[in-house]
């Protein structure tokens, strides 16, 4: 049902509060199950080429589970339900308004002073009895070419993520560290076998619409997907404005200014 949708005046101090001190926070539950419905549909429509935005990322899931197995640089492969990660969410009219809900909108500007805009927005997904296994990872570094760290990411259950279904695992208070190494990703095994990480581990298991703060240093991983039905969810990771691109390979990145702009100023 509808009738456990957070209030649009909800108080964000205590989430706030939590989100600073554990770098993950519930938000609850923003999204109905109408709202739920075409989101899922859309990104069915976009793995199977029926809808399409030129630039959009694709990555293909593994078969074998394994993150050290997944390929890079293939792009879309033709039509598939097996697509692990679509990026560039913003190119897409549902998913431009999950991304400026006004709901977080308010979250972002009590995070971030000044004009707000995305690094990335990303559909990561689960596919029945199957995805890949994500290791413990920060998503910052220099592999993100950014002059500053981003700090909030806002995560979005578009299906059920029981336990069962390699839902977000999080080690509580690690954002509080910072990176482990300068490059970012993947933390490496030696710093994670310094930790006692089952003792530690929390798991976040959401229901469909449901929402959660996940601070970009914080230590965070999912499991495979073990039950009949696909495990779908967005990330969009907000930054300040004045955050600028390094990279010197290509022309730096320009960012997307969010709240404020309509879906034809993009």
């Amino acid at each position: 049902t509808d009738l456990d949708l957070v209030a649009p005046d909800l108080d964000l101090e205590p989430i706030l509060a939590r989100y600073r001190e554990d770098g993950f926070a519930r938000v609850g539950r923003v999204f109905d199950d109408h709202t739920l419905a075409a989101l899922r549909a859309r990104t069915d429509a976009i793995m199977l080429g029926e809808v399409s935005y030129p630039g959009l990322f694709f990555q293909h899931d593994t078969t074998t589970g394994r993150y050290e197995d997944l390929e890079y640089k293939k792009g879309y492969v033709g039509p598939s339900l097996h697509y692990r990660k679509i990026e560039k969410l913003e190119k897409d009219p549902l998913f431009w308004e999950l991304i400026n809900h006004p709901i977080f909108e308010r979250i972002a500007r009590a995070w971030i002073p000044g004009e707000i805009v995305i690094y990335r927005a990303v559909l990561f997904h689960k596919p029945a009895n199957a995805g890949t296994v994500l290791p413990y990872h920060q998503d910052g570094g220099n592999y993100w070419g950014l002059d500053r760290a981003p700090t909030l990411q806002i995560w979005t259950a578009l299906d059920d993520a029981p336990l069962e279904s390699g839902c977000l695992h999080v080690i509580p208070g690690s954002h509080h560290g910072g990176l482990t190494t300068p490059l970012g990703g993947v933390i490496p095994d030696n710093i994670l076998a310094a930790r006692d990480l089952e003792k530690e581990r929390a798991f976040v298991p959401a229901r469909a619409g449901e929402v959660v703060l996940v601070h970009n240093h914080l230590w965070h991983g999912s499991g495979v997907n073990r039950t009949p039905l696909p495990r779908r969810g967005v990330t969009v990771c907000y930054m300040t404005a004045e955050t600028r691109c390094l990279r010197t390979k290509r022309a730096p990145r320009q960012f997307v200014r969010v709240f404020g702009k309509t879906a034809d100023s993009r």
